[in-house]
């Protein structure tokens, strides 16, 4: 059996990471409603985000393009946060709310959580689990913080940094999953891949950073 993963998210991160797996990849960009109450906890905003986004995908991909008899698709949806005391900080609305952003983060440690959802199509078996890092700022001069906004980098982002781009400057120190502050934990995925009885046989040339 031929197995293909179905990438729900438009990030291109994402889409880079699950290629180290060597396995043939749809992307499909969700549409779902990612309003959740503000007493959940980071762990489980990330954990249901990740999950109603692989549900979104499953249902339009079911219905559009029948599963091949000798295929097992597995739809990977992923959700990404940063916590500050205990907060969720979304994207920045504009360059004076990353501006803000970085000044709080300066400094500080705050925290990453990755939920992840993998559901096989077959038979509907899903799995649900996080990773959570820490990762510390050095202090950061107005004039870095001006310079790093300039880039354009932050206005996409959770946190309003990109830890696999030039906002890695911006880090002192990481403990945890370097991959999870990225948006998608690839040792996680890998295990829950095994759970679901796919084996991949990786791709060397797709392993950067």
């Amino acid at each position: 059996m031929r197995c293909t993963l179905i990438l729900a998210s438009a990030s291109p991160r994402r889409r880079q990471l699950i290629s180290v797996f060597g396995l043939p990849v749809i992307v499909r960009p969700p549409s779902v409603d990612e309003s959740v109450p503000d007493h959940w906890t980071p762990a489980k905003t990330v954990e249901e985000l990740s999950r109603r986004k692989a549900e979104a995908v499953l249902r339009d991909l079911s219905a559009s393009r029948p599963q091949a008899p000798d295929e097992v698709r597995v739809v990977v949806g992923s959700d990404t946060v940063v916590v500050l005391d205990g907060k969720i900080m979304g994207k920045p609305a504009d360059r004076e709310d990353a501006r803000n952003m970085l000044r709080r983060l300066s400094g500080r440690t705050h925290e990453v959580y990755t939920g992840v959802t993998c559901i096989r199509e077959s038979d509907g078996r899903a799995l649900t689990k996080h990773r959570m890092t820490r990762v510390t700022f050095r202090p950061l001069s107005d004039s870095l913080i001006e310079r790093y906004i300039a880039t354009g980098e932050p206005m996409d982002k959770a946190g309003a940094y990109g830890v696999q781009g030039i906002g890695a400057v911006l880090i002192e120190n990481l403990e945890g999953d370097f991959f999870s502050v990225m948006g998608l934990p690839v040792g996680l995925l890998f295990g829950m891949l095994a759970e679901l009885e796919i084996h991949p046989p990786f791709d060397p040339a797709a392993v950067t950073v």
